[in-house]
């Protein structure tokens, strides 16, 4: 199979259907793509373009395509749809996805489109989800699932799933609930098929099944399954009963979402902005750690000002400026890195006190391995080895103190309950700017005794 692939040509073509309102040449042609590929084809398209592509189509193959478009699309789209229309859509899809676009419609029209979804479980359903905090794992899940009861038998087991697996896309695992639907365990169907069809769900079930609670943090759903390798996770309520499950593709979202808000952060950008917004939502992401770096080049400059008289009898010093505030701002960025991701995979073992330690310790071997270098380039440039002595002391200080606050900002932000991906941007770089350069003067002050 080709790989899609979204060309000019492709959507010029299909605009121009839509403007001749060809409608079977139109269908004919999106026939040949994937709902994905098709959503990234609207999501080019002008507004009305885009309404009059997703109202030829079968509502069977949109509702999947409304679920991969861009906000902002998908908002001007149903926009244009009538409450039943959208209704048709959300019947089509599974709760959770369903759940997702009602929460994004205006208030006053939620109720409407939900009294005209035919499948009152379905509509049900949508409801219970719509409850649940977005940032949670009850705002994640899906209410579809295969459940059996402990006290059935194999042959009213079989029959009963049957009926239930008729709403399930995908059936990935049985789960076993008590009379009063409390979650005690997990069915082989293995071990369903090589039973006497008369023998109870309680004596074959096998009662270890991992299982998430409803208030649950996304990003710690997401850790759970991937360490267990996961395809599907049960999840329960206070009480322990099973409300519904999530499954793979939705922690995938949850990690790429949570990829792109860290990447953001240590750009740099306090707001989940993309490419394609407009001037002021992008300065408005942008602005403030930009005048966070102004200030701290400001307090820079003044802390230098300081050590004018240095200045006029060791020129070389100020050559080297750059250097060390590149150094610190680099040691700090690769320190705070390494514990963000830790912390992102739960991989960090140990106290901080011991983590600050095991930095320090590499932050100083590095710092004189580089001091070294340093210290004999300088001595064989300039011929002065008090100079060259000064600068590479202090480049091993600044060193050792950028590793310090490149590993102890992100854990003591952790510990706050502040993403620690915001240590490893302009937070870090400024800081240990301002403190290099300070570490570096007052040294070298000292070595030259000046």
């Amino acid at each position: 199979m080709t790989p899609f692939k979204l060309t000019d040509e492709l959507v010029e073509r299909i605009r121009s259907l839509i403007e001749n309102q060809d409608d079977e040449q139109l269908r004919s042609l999106m026939k040949e793509f994937h709902y994905a590929d098709i959503a990234e084809i609207t999501n080019e398209l002008k507004g009305d373009e885009a309404t009059y592509l997703i109202k030829l189509l079968d509502s069977e193959k949109t509702s999947d395509i409304l679920t991969e478009l861009d906000e902002d699309i998908r908002e001007e789209i149903l926009n244009n749809l009538s409450p039943k229309e959208i209704a048709s859509e959300i019947e089509e899809l599974d709760t959770d996805d369903a759940a997702d676009i009602v929460g994004e419609l205006p208030k006053e029209i939620v109720n409407e489109v939900i009294s005209e979804i035919e499948d009152r479980e379905h509509a049900k359903y949508i409801v219970d989800l719509l409850r649940y905090d977005d940032d949670s794992a009850g705002g994640l899940m899906a209410k579809e699932l295969v459940k059996v009861y402990e006290n059935w038998t194999v042959t009213k087991c079989v029959r009963e799933m049957r009926a239930q697996a008729e709403n399930v896309t995908r059936v990935h695992s049985i789960y076993v609930v008590d009379t009063e639907e409390r979650l005690i365990g997990r069915l082989s169907l293995k071990d369903l098929l090589t039973v006497s069809t008369e023998t109870h769900i309680r004596e074959i079930y096998i009662p270890k099944v991992d299982s998430v609670n409803v208030n649950e943090k996304p990003e710690e759903v997401a850790k759970i399954m991937s360490k267990y390798d996961l395809e599907a996770i049960p999840v329960i309520d206070e009480i322990g009963r099973l409300v519904g499950r999530i499954t793979i593709d939705d922690i995938v979202d949850v990690i790429r979402e949570e990829a792109d808000k860290d990447y953001q952060l240590a750009a740099g950008i306090s707001q989940d902005v993309e490419a394609d917004d407009s001037i002021w939502e992008l300065t408005r992401a942008r602005l403030p750690w930009l005048i966070l770096g102004l200030f701290g080049g400001a307090a820079a400059a003044y802390i230098m000002g300081g050590f004018e008289e240095m200045f006029s009898k060791y020129t070389t010093l100020f050559l080297f400026t750059p250097l060390i505030a590149a150094m610190a701002g680099n040691v700090g960025v690769q320190s705070s890195a390494i514990i963000v991701q830790g912390l992102a995979n739960d991989d960090l073992k140990g106290s901080i006190g011991s983590r600050l330690i095991k930095e320090i310790l590499l932050a100083l071997l590095n710092g004189v391995i580089l001091a070294a270098i340093l210290l004999l380039f300088t001595w064989i440039w300039k011929g002065d080895f008090m100079i060259a002595l000064a600068i590479s002391i202090s480049l091993i200080a600044v060193i050792v103190v950028a590793g310090f606050v490149g590993t102890f900002t992100p854990l003591f932000l952790h510990k706050r309950g502040v993403d620690p991906a915001i240590a490893t941007g302009p937070f870090i770089t400024t800081s240990n700017d301002i403190f290099g350069i300070l570490i570096y003067f007052l040294i070298a002050k000292l070595i030259l005794g000046i």
